[in-house]
């Protein structure tokens, strides 16, 4: 159990903020482990290592946007617009989510997602605007809008919240670092509102858990999704997205190869 906690929270904290998909991956660790235990435990645990890793790496930005919004200047502004904008994306999380889960979780369906939307990523990619905006705080009310909003396709299994965030981000006109970064903290509300929607949900069950294997699983999250974070923001001052929707069509056919089996 230990092993299963180290490798589902590796695998979560990497390819939540990566644009590969997390949900494609932990089906294939469903294909080998079989489901975990305490499903409910375990997602609530690796949101919030989730959460508490963005919330790490990326502080600078976010201890500035929470200063902008009591100076009211464009950092405040900007702040307003990523809380506001992730309202939608929130009630359709609530109203939808479950019925998506049931009705989409399939793995024709995460093949096809994972390339059509790698070769959107792609082609996003080679859309890039020369000198394409590089500072988040100058980003617009439409563009926040319409990135925030493409999240809500993410509820799909196999497309990817980082993956197509930042696909409509790099087709509103930033650079490959922004729209990684913008991406990043837009994601704040909705794995913050995931993970306490799952918490509330432990708290009304009740029932006793692994604790230890939580403890590992939310280390591991945290540690792996605050390297992808990092890691990231750094490959993308000279590697471009191609690489990860090559990554993405690989990946479905070993969807192919071990789901034929």
């Amino acid at each position: 159990m230990i092993l299963q906690s180290i490798v589902l929270g590796l695998i979560q904290g990497l390819t939540e903020f990566l644009p590969v998909s997390s949900s494609g991956h932990l089906l294939i660790l469903e294909k080998f482990f079989g489901s975990t235990t305490d499903t409910l435990a375990f997602g609530a645990t690796l949101h919030l290592a989730t959460l508490a890793a963005v919330v790490v790496a990326l502080w600078p930005d976010i201890f500035r946007l929470g200063v902008g919004i009591y100076k009211k200047n464009t950092d405040g502004r900007l702040a307003w617009m990523i809380l506001l904008s992730s309202i939608p994306v929130l009630v359709a999380g609530f109203l939808f989510n479950d019925l998506i889960e049931n009705v989409f979780r399939s793995v024709y369906v995460v093949i096809f997602t994972l390339v059509f939307f790698g070769m959107l990523l792609w082609l996003a990619d080679n859309k890039i605007i020369p000198g394409g905006e590089k500072e988040v705080s100058k980003i617009t009310w439409k563009k926040t809008l319409a990135i925030s909003l493409s999240q809500i396709i993410a509820f799909v299994p196999g497309v990817s919240r980082s993956g197509i965030s930042i696909t409509t981000g790099l087709f509103s006109g930033l650079s490959r670092e922004t729209a990684a970064r913008f991406s990043f903290l837009l994601g704040i509300p909705a794995v913050a509102a995931a993970g306490g929607y799952s918490l509330l949900k432990i708290i009304l069950a009740g029932g006793n858990f692994d604790w230890g294997s939580l403890a590992v699983a939310f280390v591991a999250a945290f540690v792996s999704g605050f390297f992808a974070i990092r890691l990231l923001l750094q490959l993308l001052k000279g590697v471009s997205y191609k690489w990860f929707a090559i990554y993405r069509i690989i990946l479905a056919l070993i969807f192919i190869l071990i789901f034929s089996l």
